[in-house]
């Protein structure tokens, strides 16, 4: 009878009274003692003032239920499936809404409904992975930006997939302390496609040259990743790299000469086939013809397979010596070297003049530390 009443009277009141009445119902149906019969009668009739035309009215039943882990979950429900405003309320704060409902929610709802979601507090994994998966970039950027979310690794390398060309997309993902160096490897990808794609750079610097700048800092950015990288996520970045092409004679070289042995190791076993254990003991022990024969095995010809021996060579007498200076001028060691032996082949001396420009490189950055430091101490 009072739900009768309470219903006839709603067809006639104003909007901010009907409002008011519907704050005051969902209020009493939490913190009051009500009786098993009239808990159900408020329920019903909190239900039927869902489809009251006036927002107000919902919005009322929203800000009274939102933070409460005893609402109704149809009903929290079907407030987060209105109009922003209102949605808002229960998705960013209501306990009752489980991740079931936030996935079908991102899922048919809106790219408002989808940042409401990436914004919600302690977002789960399994949410987080269904945003990436349908989310646009503005959505996903949310998501990132919301420090209590719970974004698994594999998420992460979707978003890369899926938004690695949005500039903000990016930016948020490299300032991640998780983020695995596969993905970084991913986002250095996208950064030189969009140098490349530059009409105004290709305008400025010509097509040669910014080929030739962008594959250079390419290779010094992955460089630098293989630098902090963990010894788990090695083979992971090997495999990416070499499905895309990037395992070169060049590029080897080029993490030999800068110290990233352990990279450099795991790419021969990648490309070897053999047990990594073998590959360790060759370069660490082996002679130079076995050191050779591995390095073989992997395609390289055997003018440029000596060279390489050579460094690996380099490397384990630096290493043995202990000698900082040595280890860091394995570049110019070898190219001292391989002037001594004469005229190399075409694929060998292409080879030595990379090798050539690391030593350069290295010559000026001790120069700019040595003047450093100088400029420090005056």
């Amino acid at each position: 009878m009072i739900v009768a009443a309470f219903l006839r009277w709603v067809e006639t009141a104003k909007a901010g009274d009907r409002a008011r009445a519907a704050n005051a119902l969902a209020r009493a149906y939490l913190r009051s003692a009500m009786a098993p019969a009239e808990r159900q009668a408020a329920h019903v009739a909190m239900t039927y003032l869902l489809d009251d035309p006036s927002p107000r009215v919902r919005m009322a039943l929203a800000e009274a239920l939102a933070s409460s882990s005893e609402a109704p979950r149809a009903l929290m429900v079907s407030l987060a499936d209105d109009q922003p405003e209102i949605a808002s309320l229960p998705i960013l704060h209501s306990p009752v809404l489980a991740d079931s409902d936030l996935v079908d929610l991102a899922g048919r709802g809106s790219a408002v409904t989808r940042a409401l979601i990436a914004a919600r507090p302690s977002l789960s994994r399994g949410v987080a992975a269904a945003l990436a998966e349908v989310g646009d970039a503005e959505e996903v950027a949310v998501l990132l930006e919301n420090a209590s979310a719970s974004i698994a690794r594999l998420t992460l390398r979707r978003i890369a997939e899926r938004h690695g060309r949005s500039e903000q997309v990016r930016a948020l993902l490299l300032d991640r302390d998780d983020l695995p160096a596969p993905v970084r490897q991913l986002l250095v990808q996208f950064v030189t496609e969009a140098l490349t794609g530059c009409g105004l750079v290709r305008a400025a610097i010509g097509t040669r040259r910014i080929d030739r700048i962008t594959r250079e800092a390419g290779t010094a950015a992955t460089m630098a990743i293989l630098a902090t990288i963990s010894a788990d996520e090695l083979p992971a970045l090997v495999e990416q790299l070499r499905a895309d092409g990037r395992l070169t004679p060049a590029f080897l070289m080029h993490a030999l000469c800068v110290g990233r042995t352990d990279f450099f190791a795991t790419a021969l076993v990648s490309l070897s086939g053999l047990e990594e254990r073998r590959v360790r003991s060759i370069l660490a022990t082996a002679r130079f013809h076995a050191v050779r024969a591995l390095l073989e095995s992997i395609g390289l010809a055997r003018d440029v397979s000596a060279v390489f021996v050579e460094a690996v060579m380099l490397w384990r007498n630096a290493a043995h010596a202990s000698v900082g200076a040595e280890l860091d001028n394995i570049a110019a060691l070898l190219v001292e070297r391989h002037r001594s032996l004469g005229a190399p082949s075409a694929a060998a001396a292409e080879l030595m003049e990379m090798v050539e420009k690391l030593s350069i490189a290295e010559e000026r950055r001790r120069a700019r530390d040595y003047a450093s430091g100088f400029a420090l101490v005056a």
